[in-house]
């Protein structure tokens, strides 16, 4: 037996024809609908990318408990267990995020993996100098600054991180064609942003920006008009489509190969991405809508042979290594939530009844594949809150001196095999508190425009999501900070929509625009950084935004403006950048 698996990342469901998007080229995805199982109510879980990747190893959520770090020691690894039960695993890739510090114990789960480089800012090629970036939107930090520079190298498609990754691939299927007991993971960083790709691809969507690059949108409320959001999906779509010609080559491989026979075949995504849906670009900073959590997925079984239907039961991303271990005749560990997708496959019998969704110190999301309910926290302050890991890095460094000065030991969890765990204070880089709980119908509205108040279906809800929690072993706090019970039903008293409507429909407001204000304005011109380079601005810039104080602050953000800034705070409306603004002209004049 062998198998396949072809992840994308941020590849949103409802920009791919198989789901009803005409506008996009991408006919391998169509082809492969017609030689596999397509779900149509598949969700990930923990976000984003690792915590994602950690459910894909695991079987199990992790949001709960931990925000995005490396698979811990205790941790049931998919891969290495097949590696360890005699199956041969590869990994072929270019998701840089493997080889920072939060990311450092996936790969060498696989028996062997290739990397590949230049993706989103990787810390690549070295031009001590930099380079002069073209006319472009992308914003000014350390990884756009990086990422000009990888692009010098990336000129040709066929040097391009995605290319070379699937020529990896594609090697690896030509070495061992004729082998047996191999898993071989396929996983590019695309169509994440930026959405980098080349002419070929770009000139079928007509509304791309050729005089000024902008590819790479900030993760906040749209501030730009109409038409440059048009120029930014076009970007998404291209990138897509390029995409779609890398899974065309392991299609053909299959086919000229025979392979169907005996080899499964999985393509996925860890998350989607939002490109103006819901007002908002990207995806963590805002709560976790259809487009960035409802994901593609495709199944081939070829003990099943069912292929060119769909499946409608709930299913989700911690059952991928449940399924994979199966077909392998491996039996999954206790520690796995999720379920072998065998059954679904063979005649859309259920698994699951709900599955929850979210990312650490945010919404605590469930849904039951026609409600979704997204819990905020029950108070301003959204705590407490606390890592428990014995990896305390994150995503590109280790946990600062400062952090651990406050540790604890925690007690052991079940899915700690018995083994403490440092529990360290926390402090989320959102806040849901800003957008309220939120409750929705995905049949009636499937686009979540018309949030639900409905004190019985969200008293259902919440006694689905306490009973997940508790499955999941969710620490204690965690109740505490999302307002329900450790034990014992949800009441009347626990509810929270109905407290916190006015948060619900404050955050809907669009975004004050950038045409809203004069072109010369301080607050849509000048970059933070400088702001705060100048004494007489940065005392008003830190009074505006408390986490500029931060001395780390300008590393990522120091190159927005403050209209920028403000579009991910869905709390600030206009009259306080309008104030902002009279205040930046009168310490400037």
């Amino acid at each position: 037996m062998r198998a396949i698996m072809v992840m994308f990342d941020s590849l949103n469901r409802r920009l791919l024809p198989n789901f009803g998007a005409d506008e996009i080229e991408a006919p391998n995805f169509e082809r492969l609908a017609k030689m596999s199982v397509t779900f149509d109510n598949c969700y990930a879980g923990s976000m984003p990318c690792m915590p994602a990747r950690r459910e894909l190893h695991t079987g199990r959520h992790n949001f709960l408990h931990r925000s995005w770090g490396p698979l811990e020691p205790f941790d049931d690894s998919m891969p290495e267990i097949l590696k360890n039960t005699g199956v041969h695993t590869h990994l072929a890739t270019d998701h840089q995020h493997y080889w920072e510090d939060g990311g450092a114990t996936y790969h060498s789960r696989y028996s062997t993996f290739e990397f590949f480089r230049g993706q989103e800012g990787d810390a690549w090629k070295g031009h001590v100098g930099g380079v002069t970036p073209p006319p472009n939107d992308n914003g000014d930090n350390f990884l756009t600054r990086q990422d000009w520079i990888n692009r010098l190298y990336l000129t040709d498609e066929a040097d391009h991180p995605q290319t070379l990754t699937f020529d990896a691939g594609l090697h690896f299927l030509e070495t061992n064609a004729d082998e047996q007991d191999w898993f071989l993971q396929i996983e590019t960083f695309d169509p994440h942003e930026p959405f980098f790709s080349y002419e070929r691809y770009r000139e079928l969507y007509p509304d791309r920006n050729d005089e000024r690059i902008y590819d790479w949108p900030s993760y906040r409320r749209v501030i730009e008009d109409e038409g440059t959001v048009d120029a930014v999906r076009a970007e998404y779509f291209a990138l897509v489509s390029m995409c779609d010609r890398s899974l065309g080559r392991v299609l053909d491989f299959m086919d000229e190969h025979d392979m169907w026979d005996d080899t499964m075949l999985i393509v996925n995504t860890d998350h989607g991405f939002l490109l103006g849906e819901h007002g908002w670009w990207g995806k963590s900073v805002m709560p976790w809508f259809d487009e960035s959590i409802h994901t593609p997925l495709f199944l081939w079984d070829p003990r099943a042979g069912e292929k060119d239907v769909r499946r409608s039961s709930l299913v989700a991303t911690i059952d991928i290594a449940p399924t994979l271990l199966d077909f392998f005749g491996v039996t999954p560990t206790p520690d796995m939530q999720g379920r072998t997708l065998q059954p679904v496959v063979a005649d859309d019998t259920p698994v699951r009844e709900t599955t929850l969704f979210g990312v650490h110190g945010s919404h605590v999301n469930i849904t039951d594949g026609r409600y979704v309910y997204m819990r905020a926290c029950a108070t301003d302050e959204n705590q407490p809150l606390f890592e428990y890991t014995l990896m305390p890095t994150h995503m590109r460094s280790r946990f600062f001196v400062e952090e651990l000065r406050d540790l604890d030991l925690a007690d052991p969890w079940d899915f700690s095999k018995g083994v403490k765990t440092l529990k360290i204070p926390a402090g989320p880089a959102g806040n849901p508190a800003a957008f309220g709980t939120l409750l929705y119908d995905l049949i009636e509205d499937p686009d979540q425009r018309t949030p639900l108040r409905d004190p019985a279906l969200e008293k259902r809800m919440a006694q689905l999501l306490v009973e997940a929690m508790r499955d999941s072993e969710a620490p204690a706090e965690q109740y505490e900070r999302l307002g329900l019970p450790a034990t014992g039903p949800v009441t009347d008293a626990h509810l929270l929509i109905e407290r916190q409507w006015d948060r619900v429909v404050s955050s809907a407001a669009p975004a004050p625009l950038v045409s809203d204000f004069p072109r010369d304005a301080h607050v849509v011109t000048t970059p933070i950084r400088r702001l705060l380079d100048d004494e007489r601005t940065r005392p008003l810039i830190h009074e505006a935004f408390p986490p500029t104080r931060n001395d780390g602050f300008g590393r990522y953000f120091g190159g927005m403006t403050p209209i920028m800034l403000t579009a991910a705070m869905p709390q600030v409306k206009k009259d306080r950048l309008d104030d902002l603004e009279t205040r930046l002209a009168a310490a400037l004049s």
